[in-house]
């Protein structure tokens, strides 16, 4: 019998609505770049604010992250793959609306604690969706979509927010969110989530579209049983801790999570045009945070697709390494132009293009990498504990390492920052080296095997058992 041969082009549709969510996150995450620059110590300003109220407001996204990720796996089984991620398109385009009307330092803070809360949900649910109605041939390329384009959501604020006002800003910013309900709202609810709730007609359905083919009876068996073992292997939330090889993954996922921002890449995102600003480069700020977004959300792009040919290990070495490489520079140049007498106007555009050259091998493995890793290292059973408190620890680290920023920006010194995030960089390195395993090419009984302290078959290659996040 003939296959029949389907179409995608529903998937890529469905994948490009979802991510919009994503987006909108990463324009709220990315909106201090442009804005802090205009309000700390801006007495002129309406919003003027002080140094640590604009640095307690770059990351109460981060904050209001936490209830968000520990409330995101309730919610998606609750209601849903499709109603959740068409939920956080209301928090979302609340926020944009408050700041955009706000008359207080305060309404900012509660607006970007509200979009933390939706990030917190949206983080779960979009990767989630698109890997449950992918097939395998674009699962790969559809899932790798959100890191791209949530850095593509701080590109896009970057331009916005450098030459519109706050508020015009905003109300341009809030029509992400409606496009994204309004084009989502069309798309099929997951099969897998239909299958959970025993609707096997309407499943069925979701998958003919999803596919673009009648006989979907093969795939929906593979799907049923896979839930149906899935419930029976459901562990608990003390098993990561209790299993050894869980122990050994959350180990390997937080230290690369850590460094991941204790090398500075969430808190030089939130202060881009403050760091160019004090650099004092020809080039202006907001030009120059546009090519660092871009070149980022590129290389992102590039990544994706050269992770699975030249491994993880690698790409994770050559990343921090280049990492703390860039950072001594960029810390050398700040000190030298305190600290000393030296003039250092011939080369004000050393900055910049350290930091370009920062992003660039940053993003070549340290910016996606660890979230690839974090849908292999964990089994089916406590994944979703898994996700979840990866989310909860990225939301705490990466708040401390911008709070870092600040603190050592106001009281010794841009310098001092880069020169902290370079020593944690060496010592990722240093991890990375030791102790983050080789996952290219085995199957997620392989990784278990490794983890367990067994010695994994090498021979074996099945890249389809792989989990996407």
């Amino acid at each position: 019998m003939a296959q029949e041969t389907g179409s995608s082009i529903l998937q890529y549709l469905a994948a490009a609505s979802g991510n919009l969510a994503i987006v909108t996150d990463g324009m709220h995450y990315g909106w201090p770049s442009p804005t802090l620059i205009q309000l700390v110590n801006n007495t002129n300003h309406t919003l003027g604010m002080s140094n640590e109220e604009g640095a307690i407001m770059a990351v109460m996204p981060l904050i209001g992250a936490i209830l968000g990720a520990l409330t995101a796996a309730n919610i998606v089984d609750l209601f849903g793959r499709k109603k959740t991620i068409l939920g956080t398109s209301i928090p979302f385009f609340i926020a944009w609306i408050m700041i955009a009307f706000a008359k207080s330092v305060l309404v900012l803070h509660i607006a970007r604690f509200i979009a933390g809360v939706a990030d917190g949900v949206t983080f779960t649910v979009v990767p989630m969706y698109i890997g449950e109605i992918s097939d395998a041939k674009v699962r790969g390329l559809l899932g790798s979509s959100c890191s791209a384009l949530w850095i593509g959501g701080f590109l896009l604020i970057n331009v916005i927010g450098s030459y519109l006002s706050i508020s015009t800003t905003a109300l341009v910013s809030s029509l992400v969110p409606l496009l994204a309900f309004i084009t989502f709202i069309w798309m099929p609810e997951s099969p897998y989530y239909l299958l959970m709730k025993n609707k096997i007609k309407e499943a069925k359905q979701s998958l003919r579209k999803f596919r673009g083919v009648e006989n979907v009876d093969e795939e929906i068996e593979r799907m049923s049983t896979y839930i149906q073992t899935k419930t029976r292997k459901t562990g608990r939330f003390l098993d990561l801790f209790l299993v050894k090889s869980n122990r050994k993954a959350v180990f390997i996922v937080a230290g690369l999570r850590g460094f991941q921002q204790f090398s500075g890449t969430t808190a030089i995102s939130f202060y881009a045009q403050t760091i160019f600003k004090e650099a004092g480069d020809d080039i202006s700020p907001q030009h120059a945070s546009m090519i660092y977004f871009t070149v980022m959300f590129l290389v992102t792009i590039v990544s994706s697709g050269i992770v699975d040919k030249a491994g993880r290990r690698p790409l994770l070495m050559i990343s921090m390494a280049g990492a703390a490489f860039t950072l001594l520079l960029e810390g050398t140049y700040f000190y030298i132009q305190s600290q000393t007498d030296i003039d250092t106007t011939p080369f004000d555009y050393m900055p910049v293009v350290v930091l370009i050259g920062f992003v660039i091998v940053f993003s070549i493995g340290m910016q996606s990498i660890p979230i690839l890793m974090l849908g292999e290292l964990f089994p089916t059973g406590v994944k979703a504990f898994a996700l979840c408190l990866a989310d909860v620890y990225y939301s705490i680290v990466a708040a401390i390492a911008s709070k870092f920023l600040q603190v050592m920006k106001d009281n010794y010194g841009m310098y001092f920052a880069f020169y902290g995030f370079c020593i944690f960089s060496v010592i990722g390195l240093l991890f990375i080296y030791f102790f983050v395993p080789e996952t290219k090419g085995k199957n997620l009984e392989e990784i278990q095997r490794y983890l367990r302290g067994n010695t994994p078959d090498h021979s074996k290659c099945n890249k389809e058992e792989y989990v996407k996040v």
